[in-house]
């Protein structure tokens, strides 16, 4: 049965295992839509494209499979593109695709017109305009085949008239349009490795993203050197919190101890990770890097040993080369260290230790001790990122991911609508700043619309924290501009037809959460929270320290003046 050139890309999407398509409708993609409508594909109405591209970008982080998002003539693509810039930088499959003008008003400065493929460039790794009928199964298999290559986005521009131009033939070969397999570092450096390992004393391995999945491996090696895992954020939750081999992060979500690991070992082992603060990784040791983007290696730490390969498949080559070491000072170490922090830790999350004020630590930690084993966390960025980054204890099957690489302020509800699509069931908590769910609040009425029981939690402080610490640490006071009204949460929720529940003072906290938790359909929880609280740093910088009580005297004084 002959089809269009719509129908060939939604067959395409369907066969390859695409359950969701987030768009708003409109004329140049009511072709697609249509067909959409007679498919197994739920096209998810999304308010704002971002949301739309963020959506889909959830998906793939997560899942490791192609989201897709679509974008209408001019304007309608172009707010694609801050949300496709979290699948690129965060190297997440995702095909955006781009309706266009008839090809016959190309060229002539007609209404809404734009040049895709010159827009898309820098966040694609595929740009391509279908402008024939004949091209389109070709382009379409090539575009899918690069997003999964290449781990990142895929952009095609389609004019309507060839969406609905009958099309020459299906997409062939979709056998092949499937994420990439493991690959296993070469005989030679497993060897390398293995000589490097033996010969040194004191070991730290630091699990990123690519340790996902390798979990096993990874607390037989740290079993077998006596060694320390830490994490990058991304890769905070391949494992239980309360592991006793998982010591916590570096940098601003870590610990001290991990940081004093990191700075006085003698091999320093990068697992799967392009950390990007090198001011938290060693200078001096050895530095072994495995990963399977041979681009990423050495970038970050002087590193003496380079390894191209999968995590997983490497270490179990390794684990049968290396000599078991007896001595557990180290490990024991900077296990005594991380149990203080975590004692610490636990006295800032106590709703108990403020009458009148709730601790962001006390949202997070409240959020993080009632939610479902399988639940899945989504963290927004800004200062939020720290309470919720440091404070949650991932336990069971849960998942974190944000904005970590892009470090993209809006970004959380966009993404969790994706990921909630997928599982309806499935407890899904986007915990946001204020600033960042101001941003980006439209697309809780997405989530109401399509029955995404997403639970919003909301660090209310009034205020644009990260901004205002950023400036502090400059020396620099904080001023209006930084500042804003907000509306009643709980009422927005209401009115958008979902849920709310507000959390003024620290004996209201668990109640609030616990009842939004369980509520039905989408929620928002309002968490009111002080604007001046500081995050714990495991390292100490004294020029920004010196600086902070710079701005607080420098703020004393406009505040006097009312400057």
């Amino acid at each position: 049965m002959s089809q269009t050139v719509a129908g060939a890309l939604v067959e395409a999407l369907e066969k390859i295992g695409v359950k969701h398509i987030f768009g708003l409708i409109s004329d140049s993609l009511n072709p697609i839509g249509d067909v959409v409508r007679q498919s197994s594909i739920e096209w998810i109405g999304i308010r704002h494209e971002e949301g739309g591209a963020l959506a889909a970008a959830g998906q793939a982080k997560l899942t490791g499979r192609l989201g897709v998002c679509c974008g209408s003539t001019g304007p309608g693509s172009t707010h694609l593109l801050a949300g496709l810039y979290e699948a690129s930088r965060d190297h997440a499959p995702v095909l955006a695709i781009s309706g266009d003008m008839p090809r016959q008003l190309e060229g002539i400065d007609y209404f809404q017109a734009t040049n895709p493929n010159m827009l898309f460039r820098d966040v694609s790794l595929y740009t391509e305009t279908i402008s024939s009928p004949a091209q389109a199964p070709a382009v379409i298999h090539q575009a899918i085949a690069t997003a999964y290559a290449g781990r990142g986005v895929a952009h095609l521009t389609v004019p309507v008239d060839v969406l609905l131009a009958k099309a020459e033939g299906s997409v062939a070969s979709i056998a092949t349009l499937r994420p990439s397999p493991e690959i296993s570092a070469s005989e030679d450096d497993i060897a390398e490795m293995a000589r490097r390992i033996d010969e040194a004393g004191s070991i730290v391995i630091m699990c990123g993203v690519g340790c996902h999945g390798a979990a096993e491996e990874l607390r037989a090696l740290s079993d077998r050197l006596k060694a320390p895992l830490i994490h990058s954020v991304k890769g905070k939750d391949i494992m239980p919190y309360d592991d006793p081999h998982w010591m916590g992060g570096i940098g601003m979500i870590g610990t001290k101890a991990d940081y004093q690991a990191v700075m006085h070992c003698d091999l320093f082992l990068m697992l799967g990770t392009d950390y990007p603060y090198s001011e938290f990784l060693p200078r001096e040791c050895v530095v072994i890097q495995v990963d399977e983007r041979a681009r990423v290696i050495g970038r970050r730490a002087p590193t003496e040993l380079g390894v191209i390969g999968s995590v997983r498949p490497t270490l179990r080559s390794l684990l049968d080369r290396v000599k078991p070491k007896s001595d557990s000072r180290f490990f024991d170490s900077v296990t005594a260290g991380r149990k203080a922090w975590d004692e610490m830790q636990d006295r800032q999350a106590d709703p108990a230790r403020s009458k009148d004020r709730i601790h962001p630590q006390a949202v997070a930690r409240m959020v993080s001790d009632l939610a479902k084993r399988d639940a899945v966390f989504i963290i927004d960025t800004g200062l939020n990122t720290l309470w919720s980054g440091n404070w949650i204890r991932q336990r069971g099957e849960q998942r974190i991911l944000g904005s970590f690489n892009n470090g993209a302020v809006g970004t959380a509800l966009g993404q969790a609508n994706g990921i909630q699509a997928l599982d309806r069931s499935r407890q899904v908590i986007a915990l946001c700043g204020d600033g960042g769910f101001n941003m980006i609040m439209c697309e809780f009425l997405t989530a109401v619309q399509h029955k995404l029981p997403v639970k919003v939690v909301i660090y209310n402080n009034s205020t644009l924290g990260l901004i205002r610490l950023e400036a502090e640490s400059m020396g620099l006071p904080a001023w209006k501009a930084m500042d804003f009204p907000n509306p009643d949460y709980v009422a927005l929720a209401r009115a958008c037809g979902g849920v709310g529940f507000k959390a003024e003072k620290p004996g209201e906290l668990r109640q609030a959460i616990d009842q939004a938790l369980k509520a039905e359909g989408p929620t928002i929880i309002d968490c009111v929270v002080p604007a001046d609280e500081l995050p714990n740093v495991p390292h100490i910088d004294l020029d920004k320290i010196a600086n902070v009580a710079k701005a607080k005297v420098k703020e004393m004084v406009l505040k006097v003046t009312g400057g």
